[in-house]
């Protein structure tokens, strides 16, 4: 029994020292670790107000700025883990910044308040209609 308490997806705070990558993934911000790293390198992560290489060391306290989807958030870290486990246990290894909410919330009326006024047709249009708007977009060039 005691291998199965080992092999369990739980936060390790044994755990000395965790890469970026491997720390986003197991706290669930990317899909996989592939998509982390590629963030890291791709410079959509900063870690203390500083770009971030994949090897990056994660301690305890430093902030994190990434982008997730089209959202930018900041966090402090918390714990630290090199495994990924169930949602409720990733959200424990950070906290996101008050700033950063306000940030997102302020972001999500923006996009509502766009949406009101691009509003998009009930169905599509079906092939004479896209003739005709096709047609009417090559005629404003």
């Amino acid at each position: 029994m005691a291998n199965k308490k080992e092999a369990s997806p739980t936060m390790q705070s044994s755990v000395p020292s965790v890469r970026i990558d491997k720390w986003l993934w197991a706290a669930r911000f990317y899909k996989t670790r592939s998509i982390a790293r590629a963030m890291v390198e791709g410079g959509k992560v900063d870690y203390n107000g500083a770009k971030a290489k994949p090897s990056r060391l994660v301690e305890v306290g430093a902030t994190i700025r990434l982008l997730q989807g089209f959202s930018r958030k900041e966090v402090v870290v918390k714990a630290l883990s090199d495994v990924r486990g169930p949602a409720p246990v990733a959200a424990t290894l950070y906290e996101e910044t008050p700033e950063s909410i306000a940030r997102r919330e302020e972001e999500a009326r923006l996009n509502k308040m766009a949406a009101l006024m691009n509003p998009r047709p009930d169905t599509k249009p079906n092939k004479k209609e896209r003739r005709e708007l096709e047609n009417l977009k090559q005629h404003l060039a």
